[in-house]
């Protein structure tokens, strides 16, 4: 799933001349932001209307396909190089952020909406997690309890969401919708060494979106072995539903990473949480997902947590510009 993208996705630093193909109309970076999110909580209802016809790597393998075809014809029509110096760093960027974007989608499947999409957005925590961690190992930095304290709470509101939401059929997908947000986190660690290497996000995204090409085209090969499936037939509902994740995702991911290089790190951050209100929204308006009180906490304390994490990780590091994957 999914954010770049949580991909999802928070997009390196790049050089000023090296501009996103498509001219988009001089919106604000909040603008830009909100609107994004609505495109990830939207193709996040595609791909939970599309589960029930494909498999989750075949999903993951028609959206890389429209991502590779969008931003394959934008590049040609504006004289853009796809040619990358780097390829070692696009093969481990994708392999985390497809497999990220894999259990997503998984995830969606079976889960109500807000919670698969609130599990995605652990992304922030994890990265607190991992600074945490690599300052106890290296012994370069005094850890900050503010910065523990922040991912303590991310987690006990990922007890209160999974907890009424989740039965014991739904176990798997509630651990790889977690997986899917920690997997998030490196790849939004990577985005940045990628753009710290001089790599245009056109670039990133067209390099994740063949990888994941790739690794659903091998899923489902595999599956064809192991469980004797085919790839699904098409008709005309599932071919609009494919075409709907790949277009808003694509188009969600430039958005986003145009809104952070214009905008405030710590107000785009805040802005990104409002696909899980999108999410809710439109969860128990399509899906009749219902959230009890306790979910809800959960979900306040994880937006909580991933904002305070946000903000006290900027003090210690340069800002990342991630692209939620998502």
């Amino acid at each position: 799933m999914a954010r770049q993208s949580r991909i999802h996705g928070l997009s390196p630093e790049r050089p000023r001349n090296r501009r996103m193909p498509g001219r988009m109309p001089p919106m604000p970076a909040s603008a830009l932001m909100i609107a994004a999110t609505f495109l990830f909580a939207t193709m996040g209802v595609c791909v939970k209307l599309a589960s029930s016809q494909y498999d989750a790597g075949e999903i993951v393998m028609y959206r890389g396909l429209v991502g590779v075809a969008m931003i394959g014809l934008m590049a040609r029509a504006h004289g853009l190089s796809l040619r990358t110096s780097v390829p070692a760093m696009h093969f481990w960027r994708s392999l985390s952020g497809v497999c990220a974007l894999s259990l997503w989608f998984y995830s969606i499947s079976q889960l109500p909406l807000a919670t698969a999409m609130t599990l995605n957005y652990m992304s922030s925590v994890w990265m607190a997690l991992f600074l945490i961690g690599g300052a106890v190992m290296l012994g370069t930095a005094r850890v900050d309890s503010r910065l523990v304290a922040a991912v303590l709470l991310g987690f006990v509101g990922v007890a209160l969401v999974l907890r009424p939401t989740i039965d014991q059929q739904q176990a798997w997908h509630g651990l790889a919708g977690l997986l899917s947000g920690m997997l998030s986190a490196l790849a939004y660690l990577q985005v940045t060494a990628l753009g710290r290497a001089g790599e245009p996000e056109y670039r990133i995204v067209f390099y994740f979106s063949l990888g994941g090409v790739v690794a659903g085209a091998l899923t489902t090969t595999a599956l064809h072995f192991t469980r004797h499936t085919e790839l699904h037939d098409h008709d005309a509902r599932g071919i609009a539903l494919l075409l709907a994740v790949g277009l808003l995702a694509t188009i969600a991911q430039l958005m986003m990473t145009r809104a952070y290089g214009r905008g405030s790190t710590l107000v785009n951050a805040s802005l990104q949480y409002l696909g899980i209100v999108f999410s809710s929204i439109y969860g128990a308006w399509l899906f009749h997902d219902r959230l009890d009180w306790s979910a809800l906490a959960g979900i306040a304390l994880i937006i909580g947590a991933g904002l305070a994490a946000t903000l006290l990780r900027s003090r210690i590091e340069p800002s990342p510009h991630a692209v939620n994957e998502s």
